[in-house]
């Protein structure tokens, strides 16, 4: 028999003592659970916002400040580093503090860091605001904000969950990138940022009113579970606590394996396209805003191959499912520097279709993998795994900007991130089965 997924505490008869409290048997036909996701979808797409701007930025700061673009790559560099790079202790944090004052923290760190570029006039504060203070605030609201989510919250349907919450990233791409690409062209960069700063404003209250920390909080047993959890006491050293946690998890070669595959896929998704396909469409005489319409159906077309993703990691092996989205995503990288034009062109429509379903496919399976091997270190062991991707990606983010500067194209960039994905393909069949390996 399939298990109830609102477990109900049995009413004591009379005159036997009623039990400690427990779980509440609830009104509504919705668990808490698909609410609390809901408001965590929201905020993902709000942080989606924060980090699509950048692309935007490349062409109009090196005309305005003369700043090379090897010099902004180098400014998302650091902000797509931190933001990986605070995943872990943001998890840990959560642990000791809550979600909820961890995300509200974050987002007025977002607002200060992108308010205050308007006001900016050498490079290194562009490296020190958007890099420094964006990265860390949206590296709070990261992936492993999911899986923290994920893990508390559900029992049932993790895959589809996890799937859905990582397509609220591309969700964001595609409400906010192409107002901000208009903006960009008609108005310039600095309304652009003030739009970011005041959208980070703008979710605390929901944060604050909507989201809680665990199932107990309300009464409830998480989504799917055969009995009520009690909520665990508050975990203090969070710092300490990555740190030991990374250091168990370093000794399997499973953590290497994911952390080396998903390395590669920040390098071909965020550090590549994210950052550089506006302007090397540009480069090629496509507008700004079209080329901004592209990434957004990328967009589109993610949610759904997201889904999909979770979908079939409830189902499959996940190992094999990493190896089929790296293989298809380093295929259509290698094709695309024939594909760029100054219009849209039917070839073009074909890749952004096919680029977007294997956007970050990825990210299900690879929590997946997380959960079997690393069990309750889980969410902090996903978010060092989360902190590789986006070394990845700032690596190729500066790199694709110094490649643009030497070389006068990006297709040097395009070839060699088409390699590494076959090489990512391979890796995933490495992954062996077993908790620890």
């Amino acid at each position: 028999m399939r298990a109830d997924p609102h477990p109900r505490t049995p009413v004591p008869a009379a005159g036997v003592p009623a039990d400690p409290p427990g779980p509440r048997s609830p009104r509504r036909r919705v668990h808490r659970a698909w609410w609390v996701a809901a408001t965590t979808f929201l905020t993902i797409v709000g942080a989606a916002s924060f980090a699509s701007l950048p692309g935007l930025l490349v062409d109009p700061l090196n005309e305005e400040f003369g700043w090379s673009r090897g010099t902004i790559g180098f400014a998302v560099s650091v902000n797509l580093a931190l933001y990986g790079l605070t995943a872990p202790f943001a998890a840990a944090l959560m642990d000791r503090f809550g979600i909820r004052r961890v995300v509200a923290a974050a987002l007025a760190v977002i607002a200060a860091g992108a308010g205050l570029t308007v006001f900016m006039t050498a490079a290194w504060q562009l490296v020190l605001l958007w890099g420094v203070l964006v990265g860390l605030g949206s590296g709070s609201m990261a992936l492993a904000f999911a899986a923290t989510v994920t893990d508390r919250w559900f029992r049932a349907r993790r895959g589809l969950v996890s799937g859905v919450l990582t397509a609220a990233a591309a969700s964001g791409q595609l409400v906010f990138l192409p107002f901000l690409g208009w903006l960009v062209t008609a108005h310039g960069w600095r309304p652009a940022s003030v739009t970011i700063a005041v959208s980070a404003l703008a979710v605390v209250p929901l944060v604050w009113l909507l989201l809680r920390d665990h199932p107990a909080d309300v009464g409830l047993a998480p989504y799917g579970a055969r009995e009520f959890v009690p909520k665990p006491a508050p975990v203090g050293g969070a710092a300490r606590r990555a740190v030991v946690v990374l250091g168990r998890a370093s000794r399997s070669g499973t953590f290497w394996l994911l952390a080396g595959t998903f390395a590669i896929c920040g390098a071909s998704t965020n550090g590549l396209v994210k950052t550089h396909f506006v302007p090397a469409a540009h480069d090629h005489g496509m507008p700004v805003t079209a080329a901004a319409s592209l990434l957004a159906v990328i967009g589109v077309f993610d949610v759904v191959g997201t889904v999909a993703s979770g979908w079939f990691t409830d189902r499959f092996d996940s190992r094999r499912l990493l190896a089929v989205y790296y293989a298809l995503r380093g295929v259509s990288l290698l094709f695309l520097p024939m594909l760029l034009a100054p219009d849209v062109r039917p070839p073009m429509v074909f890749f952004i279709v096919f680029y977007g379903l294997d956007w970050v496919a990825t990210v299900p399976p690879t929590m997946a993998l997380c959960r079997e091997r690393f069990g309750e270190d889980s969410a902090i062991v996903f978010g060092w795994v989360l902190a590789s991707h986006q070394v990845g990606a700032a690596v190729v983010a500066f790199a694709g900007g110094v490649a643009r500067d030497v070389f006068g194209s990006y297709d040097v960039v395009w070839y060699a991130s088409g390699g590494l994905c076959a090489v990512a393909a391979l890796l995933a069949l490495m992954i062996r089965v077993g908790r620890g390996r």
